[in-house]
């Protein structure tokens, strides 16, 4: 279930009142504990924890950046303090749930540890949080990237955090949790949000799309996906690009193009070149890709995903296995390409670009390193099964037939 969209914010300008633009990142961020997507064992634990009334004093919240660990806070705020609640559902209708969501409630606290990471930051937390609450049941305080604190600033918070006052919740929330020292980590419980999949954020991306009216490739959706890297934030920042470029249709083609990714069709031209092998034409391609401007990374890794689905057509019904999110065309497409190659060549070919993008990071000659990469492709005799060397031995062939054959 999406989360109902916010209302626009209205700005004041010298022409008069105008409605400002919010961002998908905005728009849909969850408002329940039910809009959350890939992250249900947090869900769950503190839903029942609510229902049970063994809510904690201390959280720590650990993940990669956009998984909803701020969100879950927030959620939880409004959980705690709802005029309902206690509750996991929250109303999102009186005036405490309102406030938390618009970030003005008194109530709850939200603290960056990268700008407040001073001892003197800490003890004036510690005077704050000894007033009573302005209304709600508890007091919600939320340090963002926590890690950043100093280590006085650490020690400081010790004790608050093992004897806090009366209805006072800390949630730590950070993406690097060996940074925190184990003192704190002792005080609270800790929740460990996912990378969400990306068939997940497809699935939620599509029905954005829905309710926005914006017509949708499921290959687009899927190349967004993959792009945001379990990021569910990175993920709406990027539909929310694509949007912008590609209007009411967004096409896999297209938002390539807006996210400076290289499109399929240079991939399927060049692995014809390999198979042809036409070094001149194969550098050619390499060569005006890189004058585009586009990023040598973004190569690599676009020719290690070719390659996966062309070794994946090979395979009966493995594009279309959940998480493959591609149009039954370009499934066909691969199907049809990858017949030109042997399985163990396709394996091959694979090792070779996941080693050249390993030491691409370390090469003092990037351009060279790709370069070098489809050279090696190029060169790269075909595979030869045991079964065709013993039927070719069989058949009284020397070696150099045998070299012949399998070249």
């Amino acid at each position: 279930m999406l989360g109902v969209p916010q209302v626009s914010l209205v700005l004041f300008s010298s022409c008069g009142w105008v409605m400002g633009y919010i961002v998908f990142a905005r728009k849909w961020r969850p408002k329940t504990f039910g809009d959350m997507i890939g992250q249900e064992h947090i869900v769950d634990t503190l839903s029942r924890a609510i229902e049970k009334d063994r809510v904690a004093h201390a959280y720590v919240f650990t993940g990669t950046r956009g998984v909803g660990k701020t969100t879950a806070a927030r959620i939880l705020a409004r959980a705690l303090n709802c005029e309902k609640g206690p509750t996991p559902a929250p109303c999102g209708e009186c005036p405490s749930c309102n406030d938390i969501v618009n970030g003005s409630s008194l109530d709850v606290m939200e603290i960056d540890g990268a700008s407040n990471n001073s001892v003197d930051d800490i003890r004036e937390l510690r005077e704050n949080i000894g007033y009573t609450s302005m209304g709600g049941r508890y007091r919600v305080v939320v340090i963002d990237e926590v890690h950043m604190l100093s280590k006085s600033a650490f020690n400081a918070l010790l004790k608050t955090l093992e004897e806090p006052p009366p209805n006072v919740i800390f949630i730590l929330a950070t993406t690097e949790p060996a940074k925190i020292p184990s003192t704190i980590h002792s005080r609270c419980q800790r929740y460990d949000f996912r990378r969400v999949g990306a068939d997940r954020i497809a699935a939620h991306l599509a029905k954005i799309c829905e309710a926005e009216k914006v017509a949708f490739d499921k290959s687009a959706l899927s190349v967004i996906a993959r792009k945001a890297d379990g990021s569910v934030r990175d993920s709406l920042s990027l539909l929310d690009q694509a949007c912008s470029f590609c209007g009411e249709n967004l096409t896999e083609k297209e938002v390539r193009a807006v996210l400076g990714l290289v499109g399929t069709d240079t991939y399927r031209e060049l692995m014809k070149n390999i198979k042809e092998k036409d070094q001149a034409a194969a550098l050619e391609i390499v060569q005006k890709t890189l004058f585009d401007g586009y990023e040598l990374n973004e190569l690599i890794s676009g020719l290690q995903e070719h390659l996966r689905n062309l070794l994946f057509a090979k395979v009966p019904g493995a594009l279309e296995a959940k998480g493959i999110e591609i149009e039954a065309d370009e499934a066909k497409a691969f199907a049809q390409e990858s017949q030109a190659f042997a399985e163990p060549d396709l394996i091959r070919m694979a090792e070779i670009v996941n080693k050249a993008g390993q030491e691409l990071k370390w090469s003092e000659y990037p351009q060279f390193s790709v370069e070098l990469m489809v050279l090696k492709l190029l060169y790269l005799e075909s595979s030869a099964s045991i079964e065709q060397l013993l039927k070719l031995a069989a058949e009284g062939g020397g070696a150099a037939e045998v070299k012949k054959k399998v070249s």
